[in-house]
């Protein structure tokens, strides 16, 4: 994440970022040690996406300051 956004990774430790997923489940974080995003929590395709071929979740990165 830091790499795409053109950041060094102390920088990216200051702004606050958060990883924001839609539904109560936040199933994607940022690691906090290399910057890298990662699964926060189980992801069960047939629970999510039970009729649906093509299974997509979405999720926002959220960075506090100007870029």
């Amino acid at each position: 994440v830091a790499k795409d956004l053109g950041l060094q990774l102390p920088e990216l430790r200051g702004r606050g970022i958060r990883v924001v997923s839609e539904g109560r489940t936040q199933y994607f974080a940022l690691h906090g040690k290399t910057g890298h995003l990662v699964t926060a929590e189980r992801i069960d395709r047939e629970q999510l996406c039970r009729l649906v071929e093509k299974c997509v979740l979405r999720c926002e990165l959220i960075v506090e300051g100007e870029m």
